[in-house]
């Protein structure tokens, strides 16, 4: 996907997850969507600092640098939604660009795709990015608010390490 596909996927599902997780209406919502669109786009952006060095689609597109941004709100207290931006950057990139990235880069320099997917240059690429971000959207609807009916979230969330 392109730049503007990136960030489009990024101030939807910022604006969306805002709302998902404070549906209050309020100003409590605003200050919930800056709060979570802000890391999602800086996240969202960064894979794409690969083409300026490294190999593009590889270098930063792979499942070590996920987890390298999932982990480091935990070790260091910060950063706690730009893993969401990364991820969604990956999920863009495997399903909605015909190119697809190297997800176990270094180890293979394979690059995974989702057949369906259009060029970045292709008329369709912004239609594909907002299914994309929908299908995001509703697998966000159904952790946040289906999954803990199901599990108990927040004896994980005890148990996680605190800064």
């Amino acid at each position: 996907m392109n730049k503007e596909g990136h960030v489009l996927n990024a101030l939807l599902l910022g604006v969306g997850l805002g709302f998902i997780l404070e549906p209050s209406g309020t100003v409590e919502t605003l200050r919930t969507v800056v709060a979570v669109t802000i890391p999602v786009t800086l996240g969202a952006l960064f894979p794409d600092v690969d083409t300026a060095f490294g190999k593009h689609r590889k270098t930063l597109h792979n499942l070590p640098i996920l987890i390298l941004f999932v982990v480091f709100p935990f070790v260091f207290g910060n950063l706690q939604y730009v893993w969401v931006g990364v991820l969604t950057h990956y999920v863009l990139d495997y399903f909605g660009s015909r190119r697809g990235i190297a997800l176990f880069y270094p180890l293979s320099p394979t690059e995974y795709g989702f057949p369906s997917g259009v060029t970045t240059s292709s008329r369709f690429a912004n239609a594909v990015t907002i299914v994309v971000t929908a299908v995001e959207l509703a697998a966000a609807i159904a952790i946040v608010h289906y999954l803990p009916r199901y599990v108990d979230v927040a004896a994980y969330a005890a148990e996680m390490p605190h800064p």
